[in-house]
């Protein structure tokens, strides 16, 4: 595989080096900008306090921003399994797309190819599990959508570069909308923590467990994203563990 990649360093990030085997999760983002120069101006300015190992323009072109090795400033405040702060223990993809709070697109043919390219070059470099490729609401459902509903996320389940459920979509469908008792959406919740989404505790908003569903949808159920837990929702949940 020929993977060819530019650099642009960012300021941004931590010393020193972290070990290679510390590095177990991919997080992708989208950069939620409508123009790609000021992204990646926004990535490299010191002032930002943001970056990401990794740029994907949308015409394919990939940018090393920050060396694998060093803690990039991508996840922020972040949660998976019991692991708090995904910035240490993971590398930081970002692709250019403006997002839902602009013009949310769908993402370029080049730019996915680009994607899978460097996905299957960092899983193989660092010995990454697909169910550690992760999507920056997973970790992080209170406060971020990216990459979205339209990112391709069972494509890429097809090259195994991501986690996907093994079910009949068509049929899966008649149980969309269908309501469920409280019994079963205390189990919907307890799958959620054991695939690795952030704990919800009983006392927790109505507005946060939303949110949550919402990010589980965007990642499982791309084609209604409404956070209501249904029928669907709990067997797609049933199936990912």
């Amino acid at each position: 595989m020929w993977l060819k990649i530019t650099q642009n360093y960012s300021p941004n990030f931590n010393t020193p080096k972290r070990q290679k085997k510390n590095i177990k999760y991919i997080i992708v983002h989208y950069t939620g900008m409508k123009n790609e120069l000021s992204a990646l101006n926004r990535l490299t300015d010191y002032k930002s306090k943001v970056s990401a190992h990794y740029f994907i323009k949308k015409d394919g072109k990939i940018i090393n921003l920050v060396p694998d090795l060093y803690e990039a400033w991508h996840a922020g405040k972040s949660n998976w399994k019991n692991i708090q702060s995904l910035n240490r223990y993971s590398i930081g993809v970002e692709i250019q797309n403006s997002g839902h709070e602009n013009l949310y697109e769908k993402f370029p043919n080049k730019q996915m190819s680009s994607v899978k390219k460097l996905l299957r070059f960092l899983t193989k470099r660092y010995r990454i599990n697909c169910k550690n490729i992760l999507g920056h609401s997973d970790i992080a459902p209170n406060r971020k959508k990216d990459p979205g509903e339209k990112f391709p996320w069972k494509e890429l389940a097809k090259f195994k570069l991501a986690h996907w459920h093994k079910l009949d979509e068509k049929k899966l469908k008649q149980f969309r909308l269908k309501k469920i008792n409280l019994l079963d959406e205390n189990k919907f919740f307890r799958n959620l923590r054991k695939i690795g989404y952030t704990s919800v505790q009983s006392k927790s908003s109505i507005d946060k467990k939303k949110l949550l569903v919402k990010a589980f949808q965007r990642r499982f159920r791309q084609g209604l994203v409404n956070g209501i837990t249904d029928q669907e929702c709990l067997i797609l949940s049933k199936n990912l563990l």
